[in-house]
């Protein structure tokens, strides 16, 4: 018994946005950025026990242009940066990082000079996973939830008008300088208000 037997009449009523998310996040593929000891609990994600290919995501692509999703596990060093972007801006759109460690995430232990402080200085990161390692339950649990974002992602302007929105909530918590702070959220100091009667005589 499929899922069609489940349909009244045989009928699937969808949206274009929600029919290109399903399949999206039905065909990620890896490109495996292995770098430290994360990199074996990633393989171990991969193994039997855990079973990564029931998401279909088995095949790690050696080669960028057959990837969209990138897997950052371990540090990276300031010699490794321009490698790891070089590698980002060769995968195919629409693609997606998951910064695995916090090694990856922050810099973790290696607070010095040669290490990056967090990848997200060099790619934008679209999933953080703590822990040192995480364990690959951990990893399976932002891969599902990397694939509740791939479906519901907009698409053409609808995606515009959402990724300034969350711009602008993000702006909205940062503790930041009054100049920095967008023009919608910009209060005026109680001083520099003009009084009701000045600024209805300017209207006149």
């Amino acid at each position: 018994m499929g899922i069609e037997e489940k349909l009244p009449s045989g009928i699937l009523l969808t949206t274009v946005e929600k029919l290109a998310g399903y399949a999206r996040k039905s065909s990620v593929w890896p490109a495996t950025f292995g770098l430290a000891c994360c990199a074996i609990e990633l393989m171990a994600t991969g193994g039997p026990r855990h079973d990564l290919a029931r998401f279909g995501m088995e095949r790690a692509s050696n080669t960028p242009r057959q990837a969209d999703l990138m897997i950052v596990a371990g540090r990276v060093s300031q010699k490794m940066a321009p490698v790891l972007r070089q590698i980002y801006d060769q995968m195919s759109e629409p693609k997606w990082v998951i910064s695995m460690g916090v090694c990856a995430s922050s810099g973790g232990m290696f607070n010095n000079y040669a290490i990056v402080q967090g990848v997200d200085h060099i790619v934008p990161v679209d999933i953080y996973l703590p822990g040192c390692p995480p364990r690959p339950e951990m990893l399976l649990d932002s891969i599902l939830k990397l694939h509740d974002k791939i479906q519901n992602m907009k698409l053409g302007v609808n995606r515009e008008h959402e990724i300034t929105e969350l711009e602008e909530a993000r702006l909205r918590r940062l503790p930041l300088l009054p100049h920095l702070q967008p023009a919608a959220v910009q209060q005026v100091p109680a001083a520099q208000q003009e009084p009701a009667a000045t600024r209805a005589e300017v209207e006149r």
